[in-house]
């Protein structure tokens, strides 16, 4: 009888070393954030996502564009630009040709590393 009460506690402090050891390994990661790859992306429950959208404003160099971000209001109303234009490079279109994609068509924009990056065929 006295094995069985031991063994809830041996599972609960396994648990706690898990719990402890993953809370470790997200506090390094949040503190050397230049060491991330751009594959390594750390997500939890609740976090905030971080893509929006934005409109192409034009073709700077092979597949950089120049975009604005938008804010979606009503319904059926064009979205509305809103804060400073940035630089971002659409995965889509190969690294050495120039871009093809035209202006003022919407993309949602997403972070990665210290990239804005976007996915869209031409």
């Amino acid at each position: 009888m006295h094995e069985f009460k031991d063994k809830p506690k041996e599972n609960f402090m396994k648990n706690e070393i898990n719990l402890t050891n993953r809370q470790q390994e997200l506090d390094r990661l949040s503190r050397e954030p230049e060491r991330l790859k751009e594959t390594e992306i750390i997500s939890s429950t609740g976090a905030n996502t971080s893509a929006w959208l934005a409109r192409i404003q034009e073709n700077v160099s092979y597949n950089v564009y120049d975009v604005i971000n938008v804010i979606l209001e009503e319904p059926g109303s064009e979205p509305v630009a809103m804060g400073m234009q940035t630089q971002a490079i659409n995965m889509a279109e190969p690294f050495d040709e120039q871009g093809t994609l035209p202006c003022d068509i919407y993309v949602i924009i997403f972070r990665i590393g210290n990239k804005y990056v976007f996915y869209a065929k031409p």
